[in-house]
């Protein structure tokens, strides 16, 4: 699989798509999401699996997201997510509100191709109401026994940030294994990495178990210090300086359009 530029890799993500992208902890492709700022994408369908911060808040902020489906949106010990939340006050982006459960149990049913998952926990809540797509059924094996489906969740692209990439186009995530979840249940991934290796991933016992075959994968692009300012595992930490100021700042809209021109400015991990 021939590798592309983090700009080309975005090119690939259509106005109107629906992305699936994991939470601040697992692998964020920060640099796609400002090559995707830059060009000006508009009207995706945001999938958050099952919550995101920062990369959801810029994109809503920038005016690139008309449909947001999450559990939550926030900045974590930074507070809340400025710009999601004057999208949702001001009724500028529709936000289908769902659960971590249910948003996982969607996508399970997408990875393995069947209509709906089962899920538990939720039988009773307010949030059935306000979704048309959850159906609560009876167990067809129990008695008396009432049981929530939910829609089975096929992403157009999942976009997410990796520990490396072969040059077949396997891809290696690790031990945070919801990479594997996003690529099965999507149409096709496109992943930023932090190094190229030799050989075939597939071939190493060690790290096989945690490789995403290229067979679910369209697009890598080779971009070190591509989850920055978010961090990523074994390679670099959060940037809290870069956080605490966007949380401070981004509440108004002057100051999210100067964090934005300051981030998106930043092609590389600071030294």
């Amino acid at each position: 699989m021939p590798f592309v530029s983090v700009d080309e890799l975005a090119a690939r993500i259509p106005d109107g798509a629906r992305v699936a992208v994991p939470h601040d902890g697992i692998g964020v492709s920060m640099a796609v999401t400002r090559a995707l700022i830059r060009r000006g994408v508009r009207n995706l369908h945001l999938i958050c699996v099952p919550v995101s911060g920062l990369q959801a808040d810029l994109l809503i902020g920038a005016g690139c997201v008309s449909v947001v489906e999450t559990s939550a949106v926030s900045l974590g010990e930074f507070g809340t997510a400025p710009r999601f939340t004057a999208a949702v006050r001001d009724a500028t982006v529709r936000v289908i509100d769902g659960t971590c459960p249910a948003i996982l149990a969607g996508l399970q049913a997408g990875e393995k191709g069947i209509p709906f998952m089962p899920l538990r926990g939720i039988v009773e809540s307010d949030l059935i109401a306000q979704r048309d797509d959850w159906k609560v059924i009876d167990n067809p094996f129990g008695t008396d026994d009432r049981i929530v489906a939910i829609k089975a969740i096929v992403p157009d692209v999942a976009l997410f940030h990796a520990q490396a990439a072969d040059r077949h186009g396997n891809v290696f995530i690790g031990r945070d294994r919801d990479g594997l979840l996003l690529a099965h249940a999507s149409k096709t991934a496109l992943v930023t990495v932090e190094e190229i290796v030799e050989g075939n991933l597939l071939d190493d016992p060690a790290r096989a178990g945690s490789v995403v075959p290229a067979l679910y994968v369209s697009g890598v692009a080779h971009a070190p210090g591509g989850a920055w300012p978010l961090g990523f595992t074994g390679h670099y930490g959060t940037d809290e300086a870069v956080l605490s100021t966007y949380a401070r700042q981004a509440r108004s809209e002057d100051g999210f359009a100067r964090c934005l021109e300051q981030l998106l400015a930043t092609e590389t991990l600071p030294a």
